[in-house]
């Protein structure tokens, strides 16, 4: 059993919560509004007043926060994770969707003899707290080596290189899963625009490379209904860290830019509370025949 910290009890955040009292350990938790902390098991995990706090309880914190404003707000300051650590050394498991700058930071930030492993995740929280989640992890083989197996109650642990490279991994993931979403999206409108009614579209597409995902929305669509697991505004954000990150390192992303641009103005429409996959809604109805055909 390990004494493990979660800061940040947004949908992930509880999820990796689950996971980890399924497994044992024992959990400290803090979030900015004490009051998520309520939406917990009873009595299973811990809370704490401040990150300093879980710093100096914990052997190692998880970080699951929104952006890296939160990531750097979390960390620094004189209640911050830094501040905790300066007394007693600990392993911040960084799992932020984040630039994969930001990693270097964290880093700098910490006190020696504490250290960052970079792990954000791969999963909606149903899937992560059900364990069938995958952890991209970055940072030094000995780090990796003492934590995938704290790693692994929680999911899949995928070793993708050195520090940061987790960040980027989640980046490349997050453009392939927005841009088949924006893919179907089109491929439906066009479908109908071309006067094919939506059956049609959805069993020609059953028997192309996007079936999997024609059949996986094609509830919403019908229903017109997106309850959010990865809500549209943190979507717009991680399009935005995937748009920074490209232009930085000089790579042109054509279709990364139209799926954006469907982002955007389902965001612009007050979607923003929905999830990510309300593009389809925007495409779809965006393109559809004045006839309803």
């Amino acid at each position: 059993m390990t004494c493990v910290a979660v800061l940040g009890l947004g949908n992930m955040g509880r999820a990796v919560v689950a996971r980890l009292l399924l497994a044992g350990h024992e959990v400290l938790v803090w979030n900015r509004d004490a009051s998520a902390g309520e939406r917990l098991p009873d009595g299973k995990a811990i809370a704490v007043q401040t990150p300093a706090e879980a710093a100096r309880r914990a052997e190692a914190a998880i970080l699951v926060v929104t952006d890296e404003a939160a990531v750097k707000e979390v960390v620094s300051g004189p209640d911050g994770i830094a501040a905790g650590a300066k007394s007693s050394p600990v392993v911040l498991i960084q799992m932020s969707t984040v630039a994969p700058h930001t990693l270097d930071w964290v880093a700098d930030a910490l006190p020696d003899g504490s250290a960052v492993l970079d792990a954000p995740v791969m999963a909606g929280p149903g899937k992560l707290a059900a364990g069938k989640g995958t952890v991209y992890v970055g940072g030094s083989d000995q780090l990796i080596r003492r934590w995938t197996p704290l790693l692994q109650d929680i999911g899949h642990v995928s070793h993708v290189g050195e520090l940061g490279s987790a960040a980027a991994a989640k980046l490349v993931a997050n453009s392939a899963l927005f841009g088949i979403v924006a893919l179907l999206g089109e491929s439906i409108a066009l479908a109908e625009g071309l006067g094919l009614d939506r059956r049609t579209a959805f069993d020609v597409l059953a028997s192309t490379p996007l079936a999997a995902q024609a059949e996986r929305r094609r509830a919403s669509l019908e229903t017109d209904t997106f309850p959010a697991r990865f809500s549209l505004r943190l979507a717009a954000k991680d399009a935005g860290l995937i748009h920074e990150a490209a232009a930085d390192h000089d790579v042109e992303l054509r279709l990364g830019a139209a799926t954006r641009s469907w982002i955007t103005e389902a965001r612009a429409a007050g979607h923003s509370d929905e999830d990510y996959t309300v593009i389809l809604r925007a495409a779809t109805a965006k393109n559809r025949p004045p006839n309803g055909s």
